[in-house]
Formats: structure tokens, sequence, C-alpha cells
């Protein structure tokens, strides 16, 4: 085996991935990773710090774009409208990552040890949502709630956009959950 292998953490993710669905990811070692990219454990710990890692590396670029969506928002945008011009970049990114994210998605279904590590790092963008929300000037608990009620469109939006079936893109469900969530706060009018 050469010194350097190209793609190796695109190759690494991939057998991860399809172990995790073949047999499950407890049942999978970073031996068996390795061996199914054609690579050795040492390559697998200079590109992830673990196997969940394979699953949840994404999260800082994620977060980067959804950050920079709500900073670079209109001036004159509700808070709503800054944090859903975040989640519209978030989901950009996402989208691109369609096979990957719905295979993901089915795996982290079936662990409960990813399913709370996946609620973590939801409640890290909704913290870094809130976050960016008060850098535009929106004062608590309107920031907190404004992000926290994004982070839950968000989620409810990826999980009809990884489900079977569904054809619109990412950017396009946000919209549509974020309409469903207008409609149920209006009231009756």
């Amino acid at each position: 085996m050469t010194r350097w292998e190209p793609n190796a953490r695109e190759r690494l993710a991939q057998a991860a991935l399809d172990l995790y669905a073949e047999r499950g990811f407890e049942q999978t070692t970073v031996a068996e990773i390795a061996k199914r990219a054609g690579l050795t454990e040492r390559t697998f710990f200079r590109h992830f710090t673990d196997k969940r890692e394979v699953l949840f590396s994404g999260g800082t670029e994620l977060q980067e774009h959804m950050v920079s969506g709500v900073l670079h928002a209109p001036a004159d945008a509700a808070p709503m409208e800054a944090v859903a011009a975040g989640l519209a970049a978030g989901g950009e990114v996402l989208e691109e990552r369609r096979a990957f994210a719905q295979k993901r998605a089915a795996v982290i279904a079936a662990s409960a040890e990813l399913q709370e590590r996946e609620l973590i790092k939801l409640a890290s963008l909704a913290t870094a949502l809130a976050q960016a929300l008060r850098r535009r000037g929106v004062a608590e608990p309107a920031a907190s709630l404004t992000a926290q009620a994004g982070i839950a469109v968000f989620h409810v939006a990826f999980a009809r956009w990884v489900g079977d079936g569904h054809e619109l893109a990412l950017p396009e469900v946000i919209r549509d959950s974020l309409d469903e969530l207008r409609a149920v706060t209006a009231g009756p009018r």
C-alpha cells in the first residue's frame, strides 16, 4: 500500500456508511472500515477521531453555512427570516449529499447512541444560530426561541427530505416546513 491514497477520507466515510447499513453501527469495527476502504486503521485515525465521527464530521461545515446565512440575511429581516436564510444555506450544502444523508439517517435511526449524538449536534446548531441572532441585535429570549424553533423546523424538514419518495430539494422542504410553522402559530383569522 502506498503512503498516500487519493480520496482516503471519502473512501473511509463511504466504507463506514456501507458497513453500518449492512451490519449495524455497534457491530462494525474501525479495522473493518479501513479494510473495506483498502486503507489502514492508522489512516482511518488520521481522518476521524472515532467511528461515530464518520457520521458527524460535516457538522462544523453545516454550522458555518447556517451561521453565515443568518449573519448575511438582509439587515431588516425579522429574526425568523434571518434563521430561514441560515437554514436554506445549510440545506444547500446537504442537498449535494442526499444519498449519503439518506443512508446516514437510517443508520442513526437504528442506534440510540447515535440518536443521542444527533440531538447534541442539533442543540449545538441552535446555540450557534442564537448567537448569530444576538450578533444581529436580537435580544433574549427572542434569539434563543427563534433559533430553537428554526432547528425544530430543520429537524422535521430533514426527516421529510430523507424519507422515501420525497423529490423536493431540501431548501424547498425547509421553506414548506417554515410555512407550516407560521400557519400553526398564526392562529385563526
